[in-house]
């Protein structure tokens, strides 16, 4: 019962998402690089990379920054096609609320509000420029990090300058565009426990109906059932 138990706790666990968040998407067809957008210097996720820890600057929500802070990365060397999911994770012992949005190539340079935001945390991140690494064409998308703060002090200081949130950023490729792939090794590790509960479910199962007909029918000398 209390393997049972602690296996049912595992599986509650795995429903706590407070502070997990995530966006998916399918990667887009593969487009050739655009100068414009080749000096930016965004930290970059790929398949073969795909975690990164970091600080996000976030803020209160106001009437201009709905979202709260903005920070901007870039997803490459996807596949064509894939069905991905970013996911974000943070301490919960900063609330913070994030919403991840990604855009295409065409989509960013058609919005001149979204060229306006990567352009402003280029600079104030004083990332310096680069161009990507590969001047083929590559399937990308750029993830947009919206972060807000969720909390209330009576400490003046941090009601008035919100502390950078440590976060953790993952690309995670769906395999068959059914499963997360890095959930697979949870996946096994939960088909065993289950085997393993089944199986001693049975067997304890068996062993009480035992101990349940050894005491129903136990007789006496003169043959006379013991109820």
């Amino acid at each position: 019962m209390l393997f049972l138990y602690l296996y049912v706790t595992f599986l509650l666990s795995l429903l706590v998402s407070a502070n997990v968040e995530k966006t998916i998407f399918i990667a887009p067809s593969a487009v050739s690089p655009d100068p414009a957008l080749g000096d930016l210097g965004l930290e970059r996720l790929t398949p073969a990379n795909g975690m990164l820890r970091t600080r996000l600057n976030a803020s209160f929500l106001t009437e201009v920054g709905i979202r709260g802070t903005d920070s901007w990365y870039l997803l490459e060397n996807l596949n064509p096609g894939q069905r991905y999911e970013v996911r974000i994770c943070w301490l919960a012992t900063q609330p913070t609320a994030f919403t991840l949005s990604t855009y295409t190539v065409p989509e960013l340079l058609e919005d001149r509000a979204l060229l306006d935001s990567i352009s402003s945390y280029s600079s104030a991140a004083a990332i310096p420029g680069r161009q990507g690494g590969n001047s083929d064409a590559d399937s990308v998308l750029f993830l947009r990090i919206s972060a807000a703060a969720d909390y209330f002090s009576l400490d003046q200081d941090l009601m008035e300058n919100v502390p950078p949130v440590l976060a953790d950023i993952i690309l995670d490729p769906f395999l068959s565009n059914v499963f997360p792939k890095s959930l697979v090794p949870t996946a096994a590790w939960i088909g065993v426990v289950s085997l393993l509960a089944i199986t001693i479910a049975r067997w304890v199962a068996r062993e009480f109906a035992s101990v349940v007909n050894l005491a129903g029918v136990a007789e006496q000398p003169d043959g006379k059932k013991v109820r």
